[in-house]
């Protein structure tokens, strides 16, 4: 009997990694029975890796209400693991983009508190360690926010909380920290982050991101002027220097404030995802592994989430086919990087949204031609 493995990323904007993985495995079987399928979704660290490594750790999701990043009520949620003391938090559920409308977004007043929110009710749930994804953020407040849901004040020169948001981080005289959650000094906190942006500077938070998250130019150059304000407060009082640091500035500087407030490590996404999925297990199980996402191409071969699978399986010598809903220029060089063979879902011509809408289907039929050749 045969065992493949169907470990996909999302197709983003169509389907999750774990639908992705049951339309291959129901074409697999519907052709031939004599395969034993095993299916271990994978993320990167952005959106999906919530669900992604709560399914795989027979985790639960802990809804709870907390503060979006214009600080209105809102519904979020995080998951814990099956172990009941790791925390998964995608900052995208309380601070991320998508939840504003375009003219809503306004990095001068965005805040992650939210955030914050999410972290404390972790650490009250018994939580010690934390996996926190850090992907499609509203927010330029090098995770002030976060810290001040967390017991930080950051006042004035007349001793006043400073407003939220990035527009108000060049007002900070004093940090306090003498209020924070000591439970933080328990705890281990991993952050997803596969930028390498620093916190300022030509190459940091503000001017790469910024422009997308609301802000027009002059803005960009007065949050830059903040955070390194902000920056300056953290070393001075703090003795932290992090206005450098590669991957300081995901997240509009949140990997900053985790690392200053939190004693955190940023590591690559796909890294922590497949630790705690123990992908290197189900690759040494499988004869075939099977992998993808939404678009292969010559880029794919840099970090991205089918590569990491190709990697892994390859160490155990397993073939490896990858699926797409889009193969993209230059996807050929892939086979030199640990792919013996490359799928776009597509059979005939047709439009994206006619592949986005037929996507289930043309999974299964991708699963069927692949069971008729094992």
């Amino acid at each position: 009997m045969k065992k493949i493995l169907i470990s996909p990323d999302s197709f983003k904007d169509c389907l999750s990694a774990f639908e992705v993985a049951k339309h291959i495995e129901k074409g697999l079987l519907s052709r031939n029975k004599d395969i034993q399928c095993r299916i271990i979704p994978v993320a990167d660290g952005g959106e999906g890796t919530l669900d992604v490594i709560i399914k795989a750790t027979k985790g639960e999701m802990v809804p709870i209400k907390v503060h979006d990043p214009l600080f209105r009520p809102i519904d979020s949620k995080y998951g814990v693991c099956g172990d009941g003391k790791t925390a998964v938090i995608e900052m995208a559920t309380a601070s991320g983009i998508e939840i504003l409308s375009k003219e809503e977004r306004n990095p001068w007043i965005t805040t992650t508190f939210g955030t914050g929110e999410l972290i404390k009710d972790a650490l009250a749930h018994g939580c010690r360690k934390f996996i926190i994804a850090i992907g499609g953020s509203a927010t330029n407040d090098g995770g002030a926010g976060m810290a001040e849901a967390l017991g930080v004040r950051f006042l004035d020169k007349h001793r006043q909380n400073i407003k939220h948001g990035g527009g108000f981080l060049g007002e900070i005289e004093t940090i306090d920290i003498s209020s924070i959650d000591t439970r933080i000094f328990e705890s281990e906190f991993l952050v997803a982050c596969d930028v390498r942006n620093s916190l300022v500077g030509s190459e940091g938070a503000s001017y790469v991101y910024g422009l997308q998250k609301g802000a027009d130019n002059s803005m960009v150059h007065n949050l830059d002027k903040n955070l390194q304000h902000y920056a300056s407060k953290i070393k001075m009082q703090l003795k932290k220097d992090i206005a450098e640091v590669p991957g300081a500035g995901a997240a509009g500087g949140l990997g900053a404030g985790l690392m200053a407030f939190l004693n955190a490590r940023l590591k690559s996404g796909f890294e922590i995802v497949q630790e705690a999925v123990n992908l290197h297990e189900h690759c040494k199980w499988a004869d075939i592994v099977i992998t993808g996402e939404g678009k292969i191409d010559e880029q794919t071969q840099f970090g991205k989430t089918p590569q990491g699978v190709a990697n892994i399986a390859r160490k155990y010598n397993k073939n490896v086919i990858a699926v797409a809903g889009t193969l993209g220029e230059g996807y050929e060089k892939l086979y030199n990087s640990g792919f013996d063979s490359i799928w776009p879902i597509t059979n005939k011509p047709m439009s994206l949204e006619e592949s986005i809408q037929n996507a289930p289907m043309l999974l299964e039929h991708f699963g069927m031609a692949v069971s008729g050749m094992v």
